[in-house]
């Protein structure tokens, strides 16, 4: 039964958000709050909390290095931002930080819960206008930011050993269950794994990762 916390100082949109969630996760245990400080109180006293949905605007210090710092000292907990900011640098600063996903509240109730359900499942999931064909998050844009953001050589170095194993599965386009099942894994374990190597490479869905997965074996493969 995940645990899911609603972070919003709008009380409206929070039940809202909250009644919502309810009705797509019947099981899942879902608890409100007003503020950062609060929500940080909250994930504090639970300790087992698998999601944060987490507003950028609300009351208090709200930056994505606090929230990167509440990431590393909680690493079981999720953190999906939501924000009605349709901004492309907010969400690749919500990644860069290595959150979990960024989902804008201008997207419809179905787009949204998919979202939460995609971040739980172990993905990183980012909006799908990103993706456009020929627009800022298409694929050969992707491809580019990819090359150049980074040397990929230290993106490969970047990641851990097991990290290693999936990536080539991953650039195959396995999902998470096949790849367990060829490493000998769990497929939570391989949900862990799969999660880090797509922060590492700064991808922002399945599709992305398998073709960064691609680029880099094929940049190693070179050297």
């Amino acid at each position: 039964m995940p645990r899911i916390l609603v972070a919003d100082d709008h009380g409206l949109y929070r039940k809202g958000l909250r009644s919502t969630l309810k009705a797509a996760l019947a099981k899942a245990d879902i608890v409100e709050a007003n503020s950062l400080d609060t929500a940080l109180v909250e994930i504090e006293a639970d300790g087992k909390l698998d999601l944060v949905l987490i507003d950028l605007n609300m009351p208090g210090f709200v930056s994505f290095d606090r929230l990167r710092q509440a990431r590393e000292r909680y690493p079981r907990t999720k953190f999906l931002v939501i924000s009605a900011s349709d901004n492309k640098a907010d969400v690749l600063k919500c990644l860069a930080a290595g959150l979990h996903g960024f989902v804008s509240k201008l997207q419809t109730d179905d787009e949204i819960v998919s979202a939460v359900k995609y971040v739980l499942s172990g993905c990183i999931y980012v909006p799908p206008w990103l993706s456009q064909i020929g627009g800022p998050g298409s694929t050969e844009s992707f491809r580019s930011e990819f090359h150049s953001s980074q040397k990929v050589q230290d993106k490969f170095a970047m990641l851990t050993a097991r990290q290693r194993d999936v990536l080539p599965l991953l650039a195959r386009g396995m999902s998470n269950k096949e790849i367990a099942r060829a490493l000998n894994i769990s497929e939570a374990t391989t949900k862990v794994h799969a999660a880090g190597l797509c922060r590492v490479l700064g991808v922002r869905n399945r599709t992305e990762a398998a073709v960064a997965a691609r680029d880099l074996l094929l940049e190693q493969s070179a050297c």
